[in-house]
């Protein structure tokens, strides 16, 4: 948004400081401004001169050499090309060196060999046109050597351009007024608010009695929230004055015709939009404000045809539409220079609905900009007296016809609002010593009104405040925060007390659980969306769609629904990184959903590898972690009358014979299986990739406590020795360990599996390393003997025996 100080001192006067200081001061105060902008600073090096003689350039048909005189028979040369002109013509001139408002440096250059010294200007150049071609054309009462300023009577002017984003919940900002009365305030100087019930009164005087020619109808399903017209005749269309163009320029927009101008200058002005209707266009001497009903193509000021919706909110005549609300009017009714019988429309409308429908056409106008802000329905009558006074100011002649035509939907009319704050809750809140006398100042700068009772200010907050801005007590400390200064308070740090900050119990089992797999198991930790899509569910062939769990604005098909688990995502991370890496290990602390109000934490352990499976890496992994975490568990081979919640037995991903159940406290509340080829398949991964998923939800939640026991290291050796047992091809080879945690034998302290491969069709082998020690004496060659002797018939009983 444009700001013209120009027009601002129209109502405050300004304090006479530097520009960007203003600037600076605006931002602290009230909105943040990008840029300062002091307009007509370069047309000051610009003079006025009158060409006296042109001969053809040596070196070109389209080129002349044109002498002119800049001032007391002064004469210089330059090389111009203009197509109009000639000798006795006054024009303006830019100096060498002079910086031009489109930002280009003249400077010392030859045109086809010949040094032009400066250039003669035309109106685009000089930033006072559009279109016109050739220099521009100055009177004959023009005097070489005056500056161009001088002679146009051209004013500089400071334009403060304010970020939008930044007005967004000020409404009362997007008009010339209230912007005047945050200069007022913020430079504890008066406002010169002329728009009183006195100007009011004077400016209903031409009101009559007449029957008004144009009749409003408002449905009550419309967007409509009040409405005001009036019909005015003028005996013609005269010429927009040079300053009100001059204006309107400054602040970006384009002059059209008088009525159009001022029906802009007005919206600037007060901040309320409006729009001016050719009367004699209007069929039927009726508007009707409803929806549309059904779908209408209609064409707006701008020439664009628009597609229409059943909802949208439009006015009509007897016969078409004539306006869009709250964006554009229609081409067939708007005001052209030959109009004379005007209807004058002052309307205020539902912000959310404007704003709909200005995105969804694509259509950003002045004034869907500052409906969307949601405007004060009670501002619109002030507003049309104003394009009244205008009119008849510029339009000597003109005459109302009857009273305004109106209509206001009570339920949302903005109201003013009462709120009683402390004065020790506003400087405690910021945090500084305020007199009340200058909160009381500042509140009523502010056209708060303020009702001092000894230490509470019942404040009321006038309406166009409320519709958006000020709804607490907070928002009052904040005005005056702002006021004073934000940068007048000294900052404290803040008075609370220090005390140690612990870790909730599930922090610390996350912790534990991180530092042992990342020391231990060399793992990297990665982090996977919650969020997963039904195509990644489907190629990973997981069987439960979570469609429950569906999100309504899901920001896309990848992510529309929350994971039933976090294997899914595990497959598509570790195909990302097979390309890579030939063997890699990582883990995830995530949670998965089934149910609505139901999330399970868990931990997934991953161990790849191109060349060979990992399935009992990844088991003893599991088996030195959860010893760690003190958590008793079983290991159980796969079982289809006991189902495993965490991995579903209908996944195509479950390996036949490298798969392991894990229980703790009574429950499957684990697994650890290497993935089926046919689902790395679906992922294009060659190789092998075993995953361990445990539910941790129940675990993570108690308190850890650290049941490390302490030995001395044994001064005794132990004794290894190695078995290698036959068994089935389909079963697990987990199942042998399973088999020998039934031998009791302190002497027996650890098993493992160090082998496997494939003896037939049928069987394979299985090699197991057995450790026998005593910590309070070397083992006997008998003793030793007797514990082979005793895991070689714990195995055959189980169906392992030893391989001949």
């Amino acid at each position: 948004m444009l700001i013209s100080l120009n027009w601002i001192k129209d109502f405050v006067e300004i304090p006479d400081m530097p520009p960007k200081e203003l600037g600076s001061l605006f931002t602290l105060a009230t909105a943040e401004v990008e840029d300062v902008i002091v307009k007509g600073e370069a047309l000051k090096p610009i003079l006025c001169v009158e060409i006296k003689s042109l001969k053809p350039h040596p070196d070109s048909d389209k080129l002349n050499l044109v002498t002119f005189d800049y001032g007391q028979g002064k004469l210089k040369e330059v090389v111009c090309g203009a197509p109009n002109v000639r000798p006795g013509l006054k024009v303006p001139y830019a100096p060498i060196g002079t910086t031009l408002p489109n930002g280009m440096t003249l400077e010392p250059k030859k045109i086809r060999g010949i040094l032009s010294d400066g250039m003669l200007c035309s109106e685009t150049e000089l930033g006072l046109g559009e279109g016109k071609s050739g220099l521009m054309e100055l009177n004959d009462d023009a005097t070489p050597g005056t500056s161009l300023p001088e002679y146009l009577n051209l004013e500089t002017d400071v334009i403060l351009d304010v970020d939008n984003k930044s007005l967004t919940h000020r409404p009362d900002l997007w008009g010339y007024l209230g912007l005047a009365r945050e200069f007022a305030a913020a430079h504890k100087i008066e406002l010169k608010n002329r728009f009183t019930s006195g100007w009011e009164k004077e400016i209903e005087t031409q009101f009559n009695k007449a029957m008004s020619p144009v009749k409003i109808e408002v449905a009550q399903d419309s967007s409509c929230l009040a409405y005001y017209g009036l019909s005015l005749d003028i005996p013609k269309m005269g010429e927009t004055p040079a300053w009100m163009k001059t204006r309107l320029e400054a602040v970006g927009l384009r002059p059209i015709n008088l009525i159009v101008d001022i029906s802009n200058y007005v919206m600037v002005e007060l901040g309320i939009p409006n729009h001016v209707f050719d009367r004699s266009k209007i069929i039927g001497n009726k508007v009707s404000i409803r929806r549309a009903g059904e779908e209408l193509k209609f064409q707006t000021l701008d020439e664009q045809t628009r597609t229409l919706l059943p909802t949208d909110t439009v006015i009509f005549d007897s016969e078409r539409p004539l306006v869009l609300a709250g964006l554009m009017g229609g081409l067939e009714s708007g005001v052209t220079p030959d109009s004379t019988k005007l209807f004058l429309e002052v309307a205020n409308w539902d912000a959310p609905e404007v704003r709909k429908t200005s995105v969804r056409l694509g259509l950003r106008t002045d004034s869907s900009q500052r409906y969307e802000k949601t405007l004060d329905s009670n501002l619109c009558y002030r507003t049309l007296l104003r394009l009244v006074e205008l009119i008849s100011e510029q339009c000597p002649g003109a005459s109302v016809l009857g009273m305004p035509e109106k209509y206001i939907l009570d339920d949302k009319l903005a109201k003013s609002q009462t709120f009683s704050i402390s004065h020790s809750q506003i400087i405690s809140n910021l945090g500084m010593e305020i007199p009340k006398a200058t909160i009381k100042d500042i509140f009523e700068r502010l056209d708060f009104k303020v009702d001092e009772k000894q230490e509470i200010f019942n404040v009321t907050v006038p309406s166009y405040r409320t519709t958006k801005d000020i709804s607490c007590k907070a928002d009052l400390i904040e005005e005056i925060g702002r006021m004073i200064g934000y940068d007048n308070i000294t900052p404290v740090s803040p008075l609370l007390p220090v005390k140690p900050i612990r870790l909730s119990s599930a922090k610390q089992f996350h912790r534990k659980v991180q530092d042992f797999l990342v020391q231990q198991g060399k793992a990297l930790q990665v982090m996977t969306y919650p969020l997963t899509g039904l195509e990644l569910l489907q190629k990973s062939l997981w069987p439960v769609k979570n469609d429950h769990l569906v999100l309504v604005n899901a920001l896309s098909v990848e992510q529309d629904r929350m994971r039933p688990s976090l294997v899914p995502s595990a497959l598509e991370m570790a195909a990302q990184n097979h390309k890579h890496y030939d063997a890699f290990s990582f883990f995830e602390i995530g949670r998965s959903y089934l149910e609505f109000d139901k999330e399970r934490s868990q931990v997934l352990i991953g161990m790849y590898s191109k060349e060979k499976t990992r399935f009992l890496e990844l088991e003893n992994l599991v088996e030195k972690l959860l010893s760690t975490l003190n958590i008793s568990f079983n290991f159980a081979s796969l079982n289809e009358k006991f189902q495993n919640p965490i991995m579903p037995a209908l996944w195509n991903g479950i390996h036949p014979h490298e798969y392991l159940n894990i229980q703790i406290m009574g429950k499957y509340t684990g697994v650890i299986n290497t993935v089926h080829p046919l689902v790395l398949k679906n992922f294009k991964m060659k190789g092998f990739l075993s995953l361990a998923v445990i539910d941790i939800t129940d675990l993570e939640s108690r308190e850890m406590k650290d049941k490390t026991k302490y030995q001395t290291i044994s001064r005794f050796p132990s004794s290894s020795c190695d078995f290698t047992v036959v068994m089935k091809k389909e079963l697990p080879a987990a199942s042998v360990i399973t088999a020998l945690n039934s031998l009791k034998q302190k002497e027996f302290k650890s098993k493992s599996i160090v082998d496997i491969f494939m003896m037939n069709e049928i069987e394979k082998a299985v090699s197991i390393r057995t450790v026998f020690e005593d910590s309070e004496k070397t083992l006997s060659a008998e003793t030793i003997k007797d514990l082979e002797q005793k895991v070689v018939q714990v195995l055959e009983k189980a169906g392992f025996p030893l391989r001949s």
